[in-house]
């Protein structure tokens, strides 16, 4: 008989484990340290590729409920120069359909039995008690014994310190968030410079960019090649002052662009950018595994959400293929995934330099070219 499974994260890896172990008729418990499902934004568009994401959510039996949340036309792609003009633009051929994050999530978190997620339980850490079992503890004083241990709990993972020691570290970039709501009415000029899908305006150590999504929003990311410790000196909760100082770095860009910055609706949101080691892995650790960030944390470059679910379906498929030999289980889903993050984070790096490397942006409109 399979172990119940603990699955530390209500992300979309671990969300997605869950769903594919009860499609198979296993139990699972999540724990997750948000109070509640709505407890945080979940982030903007995410493209949901034929390879990976598409095939996970079809081994979870959502191919339809996903379809029916697809933003028709958010896989379109547009590079642009500093002044406007349009480097590239291809319309979206619908392999790589977007969908907004938090729509898919819900859509996980209700194919699950009711209580299957303990929302308000923030791990503190995990301690081996033996025959592969451990002991879990919580902020709230309270503990859980379990028999299979999954990490989905993202780049600070509190699981992962008991497979390895890795931890992430600084690329040298970070994101600057930033949203424009009604742009279409209030900034017309910028939501045609977006256009449809996604928008990259790059240069070498810099670039905005954006993506439209529902209801005429305009989600942007600036990018900046800076170390730590020049955003630490921008008070981000100061926004004119944020605002002032990003938009500084943009200086002679068209007003059209520099507007998804100095018109945020929002306070700035500081993300740096952080990775594990390249082909990250650990050895067989009983009852205990990771999948998603938790596992392989990489530069963003599209494909970090789908790995984790693919992650998650590969992983139940294992577990309920080889219900009498969780280690052997185990063994084969890290056999492969180490293959295939350790690739993708190859590529997640060498993304990050075809945006903002020294052939910017014509690295990447070469590689989108090539790509079509």
């Amino acid at each position: 008989m399979t172990a119940s499974v603990t699955i530390v994260g209500a992300g979309l890896g671990g969300l997605t484990l869950a769903r594919v172990l009860h499609v198979h008729g296993i139990a699972a418990t999540i724990y997750e340290a948000e109070p509640s499902e709505s407890a945080r934004a979940q982030g903007g568009q995410l493209d949901v590729h034929e390879h990976d994401g598409q095939r996970a959510l079809a081994a979870a039996g959502l191919t339809d409920p996903f379809r029916a949340i697809v933003h028709e036309g958010g896989d379109a792609t547009r590079a642009l120069d500093r002044n406007g003009n349009v480097l590239l633009d291809q319309p979206g051929d619908g392999r790589r359909p977007e969908v907004l994050r938090g729509e898919l999530r819900r859509i996980l978190i209700d194919s699950l039995p009711a209580g299957t997620i303990q929302w308000g339980r923030k791990l503190v850490g995990a301690t081996p008690c033996g025959a592969g079992r451990h002991e879990l503890t919580f902020t709230d004083g309270s503990a859980a014994e379990t028999e299979l241990l999954v990490g989905a709990d993202g780049a600070w993972s509190k699981v992962r310190p008991l497979l390895s020691d890795a931890e992430p570290a600084y690329v040298g970039v970070s994101f600057v968030e930033a949203y424009l709501h009604d742009a279409d009415r209030r900034f017309p000029a910028t939501a045609v410079a977006v256009g449809a899908g996604g928008m990259f305006a790059l240069e070498p150590g810099k670039g905005i960019t954006a993506h439209r999504e529902p209801a005429g929003a305009l989600h942007t990311y600036v990018q900046l090649m800076r170390p730590a410790a020049w955003f630490a000196e921008i008070d981000f909760n100061d926004t004119a002052i944020a605002k002032a100082r990003i938009a500084a770095e943009f200086d002679g860009w068209t007003s059209t662009l520099t507007t998804l910055i100095t018109g945020s609706d929002t306070g700035l949101v500081l993300r740096t950018v952080n990775a594990l080691p390249v082909g990250h892995r650990w050895n067989r650790t009983p009852g205990a595994t990771l999948l998603g960030d938790a596992a392989h944390l990489s530069p963003p470059a599209g494909d970090g959400a789908n790995l984790a679910m693919l992650d998650g379906a590969e992983l139940g498929e294992a577990i309920a293929a080889r219900a009498g030999d969780i280690e052997g289980a185990l063994a084969a889903y890290e056999a492969v995934m180490f293959s295939r993050s350790e690739a993708a984070a190859v590529d997640a790096h060498r993304v990050l330099d075809l945006c903002l490397g020294e052939r910017a942006p014509f690295s990447l409109v070469d590689f989108l070219g090539a790509a079509q």
